[in-house]
């Protein structure tokens, strides 16, 4: 199967039935999604499939046959990083971390789809996204200073 991950082309020689998330973290070495409960509960594992937020865990490979899958890798660049980064990074959003590279791409779905979202907004796109360390408030937060930033742009 052949899908595109974070702008490179790959062709994995994988059973049909296996979850992206393995894909991703055993078979092509991206460990940016991570493992939380295995049946699209948390988010830790998020990823964009075709510019939609997804759950990988939950992702069947052999349905993702020419999909573009983005990860918190692909996402910006350490030069560049992605507006919603830099906002968690000035929030220092992160706790343990576990959970954040989910809520990162989560809040980028979110942000591409709705430029200036309201608090109800936020709350409602992000309430499949566990964050054990309760920074709910610092996520909150850095969406609305990432939403800013991009309508700056």
């Amino acid at each position: 199967m052949r899908l595109t991950v974070n702008g490179t082309v790959h062709e994995v020689d994988v059973e049909p039935d296996m979850p992206l998330l393995w894909v991703l973290r055993d078979a092509l070495n991206i460990t940016g999604p991570k493992y939380g409960c295995g049946i699209a509960q948390c988010g830790a594992c998020t990823v964009h499939i075709d510019g939609q937020a997804v759950r990988s865990c939950q992702s069947l490979i052999g349905e993702l046959d020419g999909a573009e899958v983005t990860t918190i890798e692909g996402l910006g660049q350490p030069t560049s990083l992605h507006a919603v980064q830099q906002a968690w990074i000035e929030g220092q959003v992160a706790q343990c971390g576990y959970c954040q590279a989910g809520q990162i791409m989560q809040a980028a779905s979110l942000l591409d789809r709705n430029p200036a979202p309201t608090d109800t907004d936020i709350d409602a796109a992000m309430s499949g996204n566990l964050c054990r360390c309760g920074t709910y408030p610092r996520i909150r937060a850095a969406i609305h200073a990432a939403a800013q930033k991009l309508r700056e742009v």
